[in-house]
């Protein structure tokens, strides 16, 4: 069953390849799209159709009963489904669609395309709707021909580069008879984040402060700086015995942590966690840090930035999390 299923869809796949090569070449992807008679569709709506059901039957009620006015009726509606493609294709033809910006956006949110749309011939454009398929369709009316700036959304789901679907653009005006579309592809690429998920707490910068380094203890991994006069509320571990029972003046032992004292976000500090988990953890403890005013940097498995601070040290982390390669759990 699962060979004759596939079988019947096959076809089906086949046909829309084929339909998508064949709408590439007619509307290329561009950053600028003017839509023309190469790009625009149009074929009648539901109500279009019953409308020519309509007058067939009229033409059949009035040829039957020889009523001229039915059959005036009928011509009088004839005419009109005629001329409204021309005024319906019209309302589209001449707009021009400019990709301005597509900002980043977090997986799990809505990325925003923001394009210019303008009309030329100095006529307004009304009812043209804007949309990516499957969601709500925004509506403009081109009224001046400078035209208007839309943005448009589209729900993203998981990280990197993602190029959206072709973006669609219609109008039913005049009396919504007929639909004019086209899709048109202003190549779009969104940078998608990993989603922030919360890891605890910030981890330990290491940074003493003033107080606590007047009193630190010798630890692992500190290395021995020298001697220094001895001076009130030093510790007495801290104190040279030897040198003074030898007869030399009290001195306190100095010595220079050999840690990086600076705040990383490190791969290794989400052990146990799988790959898309721990760049979620590391991009919501760099949005902390960066709303805490704490200069952090970023150790990933084959590279690392230094700490810094600002919005283009944030966005060049959250670009670094957000085209890691993916990998297996480790």
């Amino acid at each position: 069953m699962t060979s004759s299923r596939d079988d019947a869809v096959s076809p089906v796949r086949h046909w829309q390849s084929a339909m998508q090569r064949w709408i590439n070449r007619r509307a290329p992807a561009a950053p600028s799209v003017t839509l023309d008679h190469r790009k625009l569709f149009i074929l009648p709506t539901r109500a279009g159709l019953a409308t020519l059901l309509l007058i067939a039957l009229l033409w059949l009620l009035g040829t039957n009963y020889e009523n001229n006015l039915v059959l005036a009726l009928a011509l009088l509606l004839l005419s009109l489904l005629v001329l409204l493609p021309l005024h319906t294709f019209g309302n589209l033809s001449g707009i021009r669609l400019q990709r301005l910006d597509s900002p980043p956006a977090f997986s799990g949110d809505f990325a925003a395309l923001r394009i210019a749309v303008s009309g030329r011939g100095g006529r307004s454009r009304e009812g043209v709707e804007i949309f990516w398929p499957g969601q709500q369709a925004l509506r403009l009316d081109l009224m001046t021909a400078e035209g208007e700036e839309a943005l448009v959304t589209l729900p993203v789901s998981g990280r990197g580069r993602v190029r959206p679907p072709r973006l669609y653009i219609q109008s039913r005006f005049p009396l919504g008879l007929f639909r004019c579309w086209s899709r048109v592809d202003l190549d779009v690429e969104f940078l998608v984040y990993p989603q922030p998920k919360s890891a605890g707490p910030l981890p330990d910068s290491g940074v003493e402060g003033e107080g606590e380094a007047l009193h630190r203890q010798r630890r692992d991994g500190d290395d021995f700086a020298g001697l220094k006069s001895y001076r009130p509320g030093d510790s007495l571990r801290q104190v040279a015995w030897k040198q003074y029972a030898g007869g030399r003046e009290l001195h306190s032992k100095e010595y220079h942590s050999s840690a990086d004292p600076r705040l990383w976000l490190d791969w290794d500090q989400l052990a146990g966690r799988d790959v898309e988990t721990r760049l979620s953890n590391l991009c919501h403890w760099a949005l902390q840090a960066e709303r805490e005013n704490k200069a952090y940097g970023l150790r990933l498995p084959g590279g690392k930035i230094e700490p810094g601070l600002g919005v283009e040290h944030q966005q060049r982390v959250l670009t670094a999390l957000a085209l890691f390669p993916v990998r297996g759990p480790r």
